[in-house]
């Protein structure tokens, strides 16, 4: 079986991607001549004619605001903070016995194609097999679905979309570029035919019309869609910068205060990536070779280990309604003084080839169902997910605007759906591009940004990227604004800015927001990655002073090898010295395996932060000195990676590259730049795994002189005596 990777993957649908990269490649390889691919020659670049997207009139101060506190307070007698987050006996009695359970063997690996009858799970026609050699495939569709590239993927990008420019400037039609990418993804028995279609139709038409009218080499392109992986190449069309209003920024404080204690707080629930499978069926195939099992069309599964359990699975399969239900009734009932919900998007599951707007709107609305009828009363801020379009990552700027490929089928059934929690201002900013802007209480304001305007797997932001909607220049506004009124923010969005799913010059922008706005911005939540972690923030200028912290809080979908979860955090709520930073966080899990043998879920608390970090505060400056300590303490690194599995018993072990991948993850909120931010870090840890080695290596040696030196009977020649 292929090993699974033991670093972060995206959890958004990358497989896709990678399914059309590899068949754009194939017939890349079939081509008999060196003449015949002129794409590959830096000198060739199609002569494309470039057309600057229409300016538009939308004045960000026109606009209406939120300006009434929209969170009523409810008193929850008797509520303690030291209550909330004390364990009982039995945690650590369940922990325990989780600990004890043996490894799951169950899972399988986490590529593209996939046949139990081949020694490493990945079987091809012996026709292709050399092609496949020559272009090594299978770890450009590892990289792309795990979004760790290589400069294997950058070279395959380049002479993919090389060939595809090629092809448009060949004069193939739209249809028959579509049938090409369709024919051989079925004929490479790269996936079933039903996917290799419904790929090739949902997204081939989109990546046409998108690369038809920029005029981008592939260079350009595939830099800017990979990142630092693919070199750092300058491209006029995607470099812009923010303005920010003439407004001198306060005084940085050393540190922040400690929140108080003892004092009133906010208990807020978040919910993301809930990914919930209407069509996921007990007992199908979970072991099946398309992108989502676990369904009736998964077919029937060849052994009893392959069929689906009933309250999920950790293969490639999404969330049952059942679990869904049980999580949302458990949460109902435990934590009853709820005062507000963060849900961070990705409702539709991961069959992405097979999607349509229909569907994903009936899903949006059933689950905006459940929560309405869970949490009645309860204000719940949502933000979008990249699943939530069709197709998948699908979000085209406003200036796009042609009703067959707009985004407003979205966007408006947004808005009357969120409108059953939001106030009425925020109409105006949801229809145009997802984001809003609330006030929560007195001196409190929620943010909510359209992070898919940051997703490298938008094809619509090689048109232009420059800030697209104004939601940068907008969340300026209101931050400034938030600034003069003396208001605290919390931001939340779905995909985290420091990810390498987020585009380079956004991000960046985005950083230097934050850091402007450091005194205002108070904490930032995301989902995606699907895992239990975080991101710091630093001064772009001086990296020894950090000045926030983004928390990524876990799944719902254990979607893959994973156990589903949710988090809770604690708020420093209204009092007179309020700081409006978190004052501690909680996970709590199900065990799938369990759940899956005894029939019934147990949802249970993990562990919460401060305890098990031994964490004073959860200042940015505590977040900063925990990865000091995980850098340094083996120990605590591998309590961080049980709790960022969600204690999957299905994880994998961590080696030091392993180890220097997720702290340089928690250190860059700035994507792709992680060489800024990670050298030391990263010495620190070849640093370390260096002496471990050299220590093994000399008690290896010295116990096997002590060995044989107790061994009498052997010549003295043999131990070195003369």
């Amino acid at each position: 079986m292929t090993q699974q990777p033991p670093w972060p993957s995206p959890r958004g649908n990358c497989r896709l991607i990678a399914l059309m990269a590899v068949a754009l490649l194939a017939v890349l390889t079939l081509l008999p001549e060196a003449g015949a691919l002129p794409f590959l020659f830096p000198r060739f670049r199609p002569q494309i004619n470039w057309t600057q997207p229409p300016l538009e009139r939308w004045v960000i101060e026109e606009q209406p605001r939120s300006i009434e506190p929209h969170l009523d307070l409810v008193s929850h007698p008797n509520r303690t903070h030291s209550a909330a987050t004390s364990g009982d006996g039995s945690d650590a009695e369940f922990l325990q016995r989780l600990v004890n359970i043996r490894h799951n063997q169950t899972s399988t690996s986490r590529m593209l194609w996939y046949d139990v009858g081949s020694g490493d799970g990945l079987v091809y026609p012996p026709f292709v097999d050399k092609a496949l050699k020559l272009l090594n495939l299978k770890q450009v569709a590892f990289e792309i679905e795990n979004s760790v590239m290589s400069k294997v993927t950058c070279t395959a990008c380049r002479a993919g979309s090389g060939m595809l420019q090629h092809q448009i400037q060949s004069g193939k039609t739209d249809a028959e570029l579509i049938r090409m990418i369709s024919d051989y993804c079925t004929n490479l028995n790269i996936q079933s035919a039903r996917v290799c279609q419904g790929v090739a139709q949902l997204f081939g038409s989109e990546l046409i019309y998108v690369i038809k009218r920029v005029n981008l080499s592939p260079d350009e392109l595939c830099s800017f869609i990979i990142g630092d992986g693919c070199g750092d190449v300058y491209n006029p069309y995607h470099e812009w910068e923010v303005i920010f209003p003439p407004v001198p920024k306060p005084p940085r404080l050393a540190d922040l205060p400690i929140p108080m204690e003892a004092a009133p707080f906010f208990k807020v629930l978040h919910i993301s990536d809930t990914h919930y499978d209407p069509h996921y069926a007990e007992g199908s195939n979970a072991d099946c070779n398309e992108p989502l099992c676990c369904r009736l069309s998964s077919g029937r599964p060849a052994t009893p280990n392959a069929a689906a359990g009933k309250w999920g699975d950790y293969r490639k399969c999404d969330t049952p309604k059942r679990t869904v239900d049980h999580m949302l009734a458990h949460i109902a009932e435990t934590h009853k003084d709820i005062d507000y919900i963060l849900w961070t998007g990705d409702l539709p599951p991961h069959d992405v080839w097979n999607q349509t707007k229909e569907e994903n709107l009936a899903i949006i609305k059933e689950t905006v169902k459940q929560m309405v009828e869970k949490f009645p009363g309860i204000p719940i801020f949502p933000a979008l997910g990249n699943h939530e379009s069709a197709p998948v990552n699908s979000f085209p700027p406003p200036y796009v605007n042609q009703v067959d490929i707009s985004i407003s089928w979205l966007y408006d059934e947004l808005d009357v759906q969120w409108r059953r929690w939001l106030p009425q201002s925020v109409t105006h900013t949801v229809r145009r591009g997802a984001f809003y802007s609330v006030l929560v209480r007195p001196g409190f304001r929620i943010i909510s940004l359209n992070m898919n305007y940051c997703n490298n797997k938008n094809w619509w932001l090689l048109l232009n990227s420059t800030d697209p909607a104004t939601e940068l220049q907008w969340f300026i506004y209101e931050l400034q604004s938030a600034e003069f009124s003396n208001e605290k923010v919390h931001v939340i969005g779905h995909i985290p800015p420091g990810h390498s799913d987020c585009l380079k010059v956004w991000s960046r922008n985005f950083y230097k927001i934050i850091s402007r706005y450091e005194s205002t911005i108070t904490a930032q939540f995301y989902g995606h990655t699907h895992y239990d972690e975080f991101e710091m923030f630093y001064d772009p200028h001086d990296l020894n002073h950090p000045n926030s912290i983004a928390y990524i809080g876990p799944s719902v979908s254990p979607y893959y090898d994973l156990n589903p979860g949710y988090r809770v955090y604690y708020v420093d709520g209204d009092h007179d010295s309020t700081t409006r930073l978190v004052i501690d966080h909680e996970s709590w899990i199900m065990n799938l395996k369990e759940a899956n043998l005894y029939g019934y879920p147990i949802w249970y608390k993990l562990y919460t932060a401060r305890a098990a970090y031994n964490m004073k505060a959860l200042r940015p400056s505590d977040w900063n000195n925990l990865i000091n300590e995980l850098t340094n303490n083996q120990e605590l690194f591998e309590l961080y990676y049980k709790y960022y599995w969600k204690n999957s018993p299905a994880r994998p072990t961590c080696d030091a590259e392993c180890k220097k991948r997720l702290i340089c993850d928690c250190k860059s909120g700035r994507s792709h730049d992680r060489k800024h931010f990670c050298t030391d870090v990263e010495s620190k840890i070849d640093e370390e795994s260096s002496k471990s080695w050299k220590s093994w290596f000399y008690r290896g040696l010295t116990n096997s002189y002590s060995l044989l030196s107790s061994i009498t009977y052997l010549p003295k020649y043999l131990l070195g005596y003369r």
